[in-house]
């Protein structure tokens, strides 16, 4: 009875050691993974505020001194917002605020009629929705520009607006999450004389408010990265936006590559605060499954 007792006793420490050594192992190789993703993001971050001309004289010979600038100054930040970016980045803000705001009532719409309201060819609508964000935007940016032109819409807010507003992600995510409001909900409402859009506005949305920052998020990020479209239906430099006025920092004969860096980060750290700032709120909501 001694040996066999004893025997698991002494197996153990030798299984847990070898765990710890395993975890150890990997969190080892997950740092060094992580070290060499954030390394250029440091390398952005510190060329932001060091002199131009000492951003890529500081890459030989490979030194320490690549992360470490011999002075910092926010020099490259002050002639970048004084710029054409900085009206450029207030344009930004304003379409997509626009977008956001009109998206989210129009994919809401959609995603409840494709969830809760039985028509026919609802399958078939849907099938389109899914494929429509699976096709690149690139192949349909020509084409949709041409129709924007003839519709007197090029040089325009809303020209930059109307694109982004029928995200199909979005759509697909809200009615993801509407089919698991349980149908007695909208029932009781009716019941009591709500009409659809009131039960929209008033049950299914405020049941899903994590979706909706998500898809808030979603018609951001979209139109905040965008370039091609902005490219295509605005030559005014007024209407340009920051993702655009930052690419024509470099001239045919010029560049600035300190202002270049600064306006990268400005451009990363919006979305990066956005994602920061809402991320309570992707689990801050449940939805209860049971019903009486």
């Amino acid at each position: 009875m001694t040996a066999v007792t004893t025997q698991p006793r002494a197996a153990r420490p030798t299984r847990r050691g070898r765990s710890e050594r395993r975890s150890i192992s990997l969190t080892v190789i997950a740092v060094a993974v992580a070290a060499l993703f954030i390394l250029p993001a440091l390398w952005l971050l510190v060329g932001s505020v060091r002199p131009s001309q000492e951003i890529f004289s500081s890459l030989s010979p490979l030194s320490w001194r690549i992360l470490v600038p011999s002075s910092v100054s926010l020099d490259n930040y002050v002639s970048l917002f004084t710029g054409p970016f900085g009206r450029a980045l207030a344009v930004s803000f304003i379409v997509c605020f626009l977008t956001v705001a009109i998206g989210l009532v129009v994919c809401a719409l959609a995603a409840y009629a494709l969830a809760v309201l039985n028509f026919p060819g609802r399958g078939a609508v849907f099938a389109f929705v899914v494929i429509s964000f699976m096709v690149p935007f690139e192949a349909i940016a020509i084409p949709l520009s041409q129709l924007f032109t003839s519709w007197g819409l090029t040089n325009t807010i809303m020209g930059l607006v109307l694109p982004g507003i029928g995200n199909g992600l979005a759509i697909f995510n809200l009615r993801q999450y509407f089919l698991a409001v349980p149908t007695s909900y909208r029932e009781a409402a009716t019941i009591d004389g709500a009409s659809e859009p009131r039960v929209l506005w008033s049950v299914y949305a405020p049941l899903g408010g994590s979706a909706l920052v998500n898809s808030a998020l979603l018609i951001f990020l979209g139109q905040w990265s965008a370039y091609l479209w902005p490219l295509l239906v605005v030559s005014e430099s007024r209407l340009q936006v920051a993702p655009v006025a930052l690419s024509r920092t470099f001239g045919e004969h010029t560049f600035d590559y300190g202002q270049n860096f600064a306006g990268a980060v400005v451009l990363s750290l919006v979305p990066a605060l956005m994602m920061f700032i809402l991320q309570r709120s992707f689990g801050g909501l449940s939805l209860a499954t049971g019903e009486k």
